[in-house]
């Protein structure tokens, strides 16, 4: 062969290499981007296949008052809801939300079917699980959070995980019962770790693009391990379903009401008869205090552990067993660790002087979760208000500070889908007066008022809020 066309050939098969080998290179590479892909996908499978035999569906089951136009011969009518539920213990002790089944005559948990149930797997579509009845053990409405107890044992269970932990970004699952679907998974991000909805409250929420919906409430939202970091609570939304904004109660906070609930029967919160403020710039530069942030005491009740250890209204507080304070919520939060009858010790700043107070916690008074056990169903709704309320009877009154008035209504609870009222609307211990001036001395009262009215009437209410007279006025929906 002539040393031409060995030559030729030899600059095609360059020729070939330096085209060929891009193609090459990038067939490699996508079949490595493909297989990273499958390996991310296969993971998730299998934590969604080991967690989802945890999840159940809860269903509450009670009454509604009727509207004339709906029934004129009924009263009431029976009514199911559904929403979501985590068992966190083999003995069937199961974490769901409380607006879940609150008030509800009696309470229903579906449980899913396990594999082994379904041996053959005939068809992609696995039977129903076992309907149990399940008894409530405690409910807080504080944070929204319920335990339920169903009669079964080695049922497979979620651990609660360190919510201390969560950072923005990270990837999460939410479980439940979206729109009554049984078992549903989604995924998403961790928005933001730590979400207050009003300024100051105690409660603090993580904050997930994980679609979450109704019937949603109570299932977990757990990390990439498959712990529970979360329950689903609620969502934010203009149109009813959702839009990239939900919310769940961190792990910590459920692990300490679910801990005390299943050793009390509800959640006992410590109280040292001072309230307490955020600082901000404006509140600082107003009230000369020392400091621009951190947390100060803003009212300090007569005679109440806190004045006898003689902390006064304007003292900032440093520290709380030698944790420092940066906010409101955080010193309430932490005043609920310690037991009854425990002593804290509060460091401060009086002017520019430090000082130290030793108080005993006592248990806070007042609390309208002592009432929720009382509301039996839909006799206690007033689904106009978007409340469940009880009566004053004699009981009641000797466990509530003295009263303005002797007459009117408790408020216990706010139902999920109460309207919408600006500037917040009725809240758990509201005792409610009058409505648009007629007296309301019982429930009845209260549904005969609201009866004369239509959708787009004005409705003012007058109620009692610890200790003040204030009114709450707004448009039926």
């Amino acid at each position: 062969m002539s040393s031409k066309g060995r030559s030729g050939r030899l600059a095609v098969a360059v020729c070939l290499i330096l085209v060929l080998s891009p193609a090459s290179a990038q067939s490699t590479e996508q079949r490595r981007e493909q297989s990273q892909l499958e390996q991310i996908s296969t993971a998730f499978q299998a934590l969604a296949k080991r967690v989802s035999p945890t999840v159940v569906k809860v269903l509450a089951i009670g009454y509604r008052p009727l509207d004339d136009e709906e029934d004129p011969n009924s009263l009431t009518t029976r009514q199911q809801s559904s929403g979501s539920g985590v068992i966190v213990d083999p003995n069937g002790y199961i974490i769901t939300n409380a607006h879940v089944i609150l008030g509800a005559e009696r309470v229903q948990v579906l449980l899913p079917a396990m594999d082994e149930e379904n041996p053959k797997k005939g068809s992609i579509i696995r039977p129903q699980g076992r309907r149990l009845r399940a008894d409530i053990v405690g409910i807080d409405l504080e944070t929204d959070l319920a335990v339920l107890k169903v009669p079964a044992k080695n049922l497979p269970a979620l651990e609660l995980g360190d919510s201390e932990t969560v950072e923005q970004g990270q990837l999460v699952l939410a479980l439940g019962s979206p729109l009554g679907l049984e078992n549903s998974v989604s995924m998403g991000v961790v928005s933001a770790k730590a979400r207050q909805l009003r300024a100051d409250d105690t409660m603090i929420y993580i904050q997930t693009d994980a679609p979450i919906n109704p019937g949603s409430s109570g299932g977990p939202l757990i990390d990439t391990q498959g712990r529970v970091i979360g329950i689903n609570t609620l969502l934010l939304t203009q149109s009813g379903v959702n839009e990239g904004i939900g919310f769940a109660a961190p792990s910590n906070i459920v692990r300490t009401v679910y801990e005390q609930i299943r050793r009390n029967g509800r959640v006992i919160r410590g109280d040292i008869g001072a309230d307490a403020q955020t600082i901000d710039p404006t509140l600082a530069k107003g009230w000369k205090l020392a400091r621009d942030s951190g947390v100060v005491i803003s009212d300090v009740e007569p005679e109440g552990p806190a004045a006898t250890a003689g902390l006064r209204v304007g003292d900032i507080i440093l520290t709380l067993n030698g944790k420092p304070m940066e906010n409101a919520r955080q010193f309430a939060v932490n005043l609920y660790r310690p037991k009854i009858g425990e002593t804290v010790r509060l460091e401060v700043l009086r002017g520019q002087q430090k000082l130290t107070f030793n108080v005993p916690v006592a248990e806070k008074l007042n609390d309208p979760e002592r009432f929720a056990a009382l509301v039996t169903g839909g006799e206690n709704l007033v689904p106009q208000l978007g409340i469940l309320v009880v009566e004053l009877t004699p009981r009641i009154l000797e466990r509530l500070t003295p009263l303005r008035k002797g007459l009117g209504v408790l408020v216990v609870a706010r139902t999920a889908d109460a309207p919408v009222i600006e500037g917040g609307g009725f809240r758990a211990g509201d005792i409610i007066y009058a409505i648009n001036r007629e007296v309301v001395a019982s429930l009845a009262d209260v549904r005969l008022i609201l009866s004369r009215y239509k959708s787009g009437d004005a409705i003012a209410v007058q109620l009692e809020r610890n200790g003040k007279l204030m009114f709450v006025s707004f448009e039926l929906p």
